[in-house]
C-alpha cells in the first residue's frame, strides 16, 4: 500500500514540476531593484595607536567636538532581498581637534573595501513593525592608503635635527577588517535616508594616527571608528526601492489551484483509522490503532476467534502485568499497615534473632523493586524518660538501616524516622510492652 502511495506522490510531483516549467514560460514574477548605491559623510577618528603629546578628541567635551572629515561611496548589489555585497571607497583627513591640547597632526587614508551586507529587517522578518525603517548590518575587507601629513619636529638650535619623525609624505599601505551597522529611513520610494556606524581594526598598521611609527607593543595593530549620514538610491526599473520591497507573484493564483489539487489528494490519501492503508482501499475502516493489518485494511487474525492476533496477545500480557501489580500493592499495603515489624529486647538496639527476618523480607522488596524508598521508624516503650527513648527508637533505626546497607541497599533509598514512645498499650504489662519496642516500615 505505502508503493502506491508514493507513486502517486511522484506522479503528482511530476505534474506540478511541469504545471509550474509550464507557468514560468508565461509569466514572470516581479522582483525587487537589487543594485543601490549609497553616499555618506560624516567623522572618523583613530583610537589607538598614537605617540605620546598626540590624541584625536577634544578633551573638554564628553564625546569631543564633530567635525566632518570623511566621505564614502559604495556601490551594493543584493544577490536576493536579505543578502547582498558591497564594494565602497572612501577618503578620511584625520586631524587633532583644535580645542585640545594635542600637538598638530594629519594623516589623509584612502580605503577601499569589499563587504558583505544583510537586510536584518527581511531576515528577522519584522518589516511590517519597522515601516519605513530599515536595519542593514555589514562586515568584510578593508585595505587602506595612509598618507602621512604631519610636519616632522625639529631642533631649534644648529645643526638643526629631526627630534621627532613623523614620516611627512611618506605612505603606507594595510588591511583589516570592519563591520558596522546602518539604520535607515525611507523618505521616498527609491531614496533612503542612512546613517552609519563601523568600525576597522587593521592588522599591518605601522603608522600610528600621526604619522610616527607605532610603539613595539601597539605595532601592526590599529582601530579606527566611523559615524556617518547620508543617502542611497535604489537603482532599477521597479518603483520601490530594493531594500523595502515586496515581492509578488504574478503565478499567485496558478500557485493556489496547484494548492487545491494538492488538498484534493491529500483528502484521497487520508488515513481514518492510521492502519496505513489509505480510506478508498481499505475494507475496514475502523481499525484498532497499532494493530497489523493485511493489504486491504483488515486486522490480521490466524486463528480465526474474532479477536485481532495481536490484540489478542496484547491482553495476555497486559493481564498477567496487572496481577503482577496487583501482588506488588498488595505487598506494600501489608509494610505500611505494620506487618512487618523487627522486635527490640528492653534498652537494646540490636534486633532480637527472630525478628530479622523482617529485616530480610524489605531488602527482598527493596531488591524487586529499585525504584522505591523506604522510611524506617524507630518506636521505644514507655519505661524511661522521653530524651532517653527518642535516642534509643533513633538507635534501632539506624541499627536496621546499616543491616541494610551492608546487604546491599543503597543508602539513598532509606530515610530514618524517630517517633520514640508508643504508649498505644499498657505501660504495666511487659508482653504489651514487647509489641511497641519495634521498628516498623514504609514504603515512598
Amino acid at each position: 500500500m505505502k508503493k502506491i502511495s508514493i507513486l502517486s506522490l511522484f506522479a503528482f510531483a511530476t505534474f506540478s514540476v511541469q504545471a509550474q516549467e509550464k507557468t514560468n514560460k508565461d509569466t514572470t514574477s516581479i522582483q525587487p531593484n537589487r543594485f543601490v548605491i549609497e553616499f555618506t559623510t560624516g567623522q572618523s577618528k583613530g583610537l589607538n595607536p598614537y605617540t605620546e603629546g598626540y590624541f584625536s578628541n577634544n578633551n573638554e567635551k564628553a564625546f569631543g567636538s564633530i567635525a566632518l572629515n570623511s566621505i564614502n561611496l559604495g556601490f551594493r548589489y543584493m544577490i536576493s532581498p536579505t543578502f547582498g555585497v558591497k564594494a565602497d571607497i572612501g577618503y578620511l583627513d584625520l586631524k587633532n581637534n583644535k580645542k585640545s591640547i594635542s600637538l598638530p597632526f594629519e594623516m589623509q587614508v584612502y580605503t577601499f573595501g569589499v563587504q558583505g551586507v544583510i537586510n536584518a529587517s527581511k531576515l528577522f522578518n519584522i518589516e511590517k513593525p519597522l515601516g519605513r525603517l530599515g536595519l542593514l548590518l555589514h562586515g568584510g575587507v578593508q585595505i587602506s592608503q595612509m598618507n602621512s601629513k604631519t610636519s616632522n619636529e625639529i631642533s631649534g638650535t644648529n645643526p638643526i635635527t629631526i627630534v621627532r619623525n613623523h614620516n611627512s609624505g611618506l605612505k603606507e599601505y594595510n588591511g583589516g577588517l570592519i563591520i558596522g551597522f546602518s539604520p535607515q529611513l525611507r523618505l521616498t520610494n527609491k531614496i533612503a535616508l542612512i546613517s552609519d556606524v563601523s568600525f576597522v581594526n587593521n592588522f599591518r598598521q605601522h603608522f600610528a594616527w600621526d604619522g610616527a611609527y607605532s610603539a613595539t607593543n601597539n605595532n601592526l595593530s590599529g582601530q579606527l571608528v566611523s559615524l556617518s549620514l547620508g543617502l542611497t538610491f535604489s537603482l532599477g526599473k521597479e518603483k520601490m526601492h530594493g531594500d523595502w520591497a515586496i515581492i509578488k507573484d504574478e503565478n499567485l493564483e496558478k500557485i493556489n489551484l496547484l494548492n487545491e489539487k494538492v488538498k484534493e489528494i491529500e483528502t484521497l490519501m487520508n488515513d481514518t483509522d492510521k492502519d496505513g492503508v489509505a480510506d478508498y482501499l481499505d475494507q475496514e475502516n475502523n481499525s484498532v490503532a497499532g494493530v497489523t493489518v493485511d493489504s486491504r485494511g483488515k486486522m490480521v487474525d490466524i486463528n480465526r476467534n474474532g479477536v485481532p492476533d495481536e490484540l489478542e496477545r496484547y491482553i495476555i500480557e497486559k493481564t498477567k502485568e496487572s496481577s503482577q501489580l496487583s501482588n506488588t500493592d498488595m505487598i506494600k499495603k501489608l509494610i505500611n499497615l505494620g506487618y512487618v515489624t523487627t522486635y527490640f529486647d528492653t534498652a537494646k538496639v540490636n534486633p532480637t534473632n527472630v525478628s530479622t527476618e523482617g529485616i530480610d523480607f524489605i531488602r527482598t522488596y527493596l531488591l524487586n523493586n529499585p525504584s522505591d524508598s523506604i522510611d524506617i521508624i524507630g518506636h521505644a516503650d514507655e519505661i524511661g524518660a522521653n530524651e532517653y527513648n527518642n535516642k534509643l527508637s533513633k538507635g534501632r533505626s539506624l541499627a536496621v538501616k546499616d543491616i541494610l546497607v551492608k546487604s546491599g541497599i543503597d543508602v539513598s533509598r532509606l530515610n530514618i524516622v524517630v517517633l520514640g514512645e508508643d504508649n498505644s498499650v499498657s505501660i504495666d504489662s511487659s508482653g504489651a510492652r514487647k509489641l511497641v519496642r519495634r521498628v516498623t516500615f514504609k514504603i515512598k
